[in-house]
């Protein structure tokens, strides 16, 4: 038994999608492109600071697409690559967890989804 060990690609992955807001990111991409105010609307209390850190440690990791639309005045929108397109039936089996196994939300769970529509599927 001591001698099982964590695969380092699961302990990496985890890293990276283990992160606070990242899975409600890639959820709200889910659904397609977005624009950074539209992704800050349906994730009420992440800062944009927080938001932008994010997407920039999922854009380098493949995982997040940044468009540039060259307009007056310039628009940027984000999208999914394949590879963060692959994350949904993850996420879909997160959410049937979640509906199994949290029939209520903690106080502080429930602070960051207060007067906002669901990401999920509940």
């Amino acid at each position: 038994m001591d001698d099982l060990k964590i695969c380092p690609k699961f302990e990496a992955a985890f890293a990276l999608l283990g992160q606070r807001w990242t899975g409600l990111i890639i959820r709200a991409l889910l659904s397609g492109q977005r624009r950074f105010s539209d992704i800050t609307q349906m994730i009420p209390h992440l800062s944009d600071r927080m938001l932008a850190e994010r997407l920039k440690a999922l854009e380098a990791e493949g995982i997040v697409k940044r468009i540039v639309y060259p307009e007056t005045p310039v628009r940027v929108e984000y999208e999914l690559t394949d590879k963060g397109r692959e994350l949904e039936p993850v996420m879909d089996q997160v959410q049937k967890w979640a509906d199994k196994w949290y029939h209520y939300l903690s106080p502080e769970l429930s602070l960051s989804h207060q007067n906002s529509n669901s990401l999920g599927d509940s």
